[in-house]
């Protein structure tokens, strides 16, 4: 995908409703640890979450779209307000169909920020696609945009904060 100029990926981000976002490695930095007992942890970077509230606050919808199944990214969503939340789904289009339908939000006003080939399909669908900056090359190069932070590096906040600044210029 071609990538953006600064002034079109503002252009784009004015128009953004909706914002989609993976969880391991976009919202983490992708490890999962796993202790004896079989409890399971992840790292979640507080700026990201001050980023989301400041978001669902500013009505920027938000949605969580994981292929992986996980306890402790619930709890997390729920801390945060998230209220769309998708998990152990490895086909992610249809879910992103069906969230930005329920929500009346046109793809074109939706953006999806993700790290990995299972997000190229949703990614390729929305009107602002994102990387993470340490995401896969097949991610990369389907993004109009790649951050400068890593997954669960700021990254999601990064995103955040250029949507809520072209939103409030435009």
């Amino acid at each position: 995908m071609k990538k953006l100029s600064e002034e079109q990926i503002m252009a784009r981000a004015g128009a953004i409703q909706l914002v989609f976002m993976d969880v391991d490695g976009v919202l983490t930095d992708g490890r999962i640890i796993l202790t004896s007992n079989g409890e399971e942890a992840k790292s979640f970077n507080v700026k990201d979450g001050h980023g989301i509230a400041m978001s669902l606050r500013a009505g920027l919808k938000i949605a969580w779209v994981s292929g992986r199944k996980s306890d402790v990214t619930r709890i997390r969503a729920e801390e945060l307000g998230v209220t769309h939340l998708s998990q152990g789904e490895r086909e992610k289009l249809p879910i992103v169909k069906r969230i930005a339908s329920e929500l009346g939000v046109p793809l074109e006003n939706a953006a999806f920020i993700g790290d990995d080939v299972v997000d190229l399909e949703p990614m390729q669908a929305v009107g602002l696609a994102i990387a993470v900056a340490d995401a896969l090359p097949q991610a990369r190069e389907a993004a109009h945009w790649i951050t400068g932070a890593k997954g669960g590096h700021g990254a999601v906040r990064e995103v955040l904060d250029i949507i809520l600044q072209a939103r409030s210029s435009g």
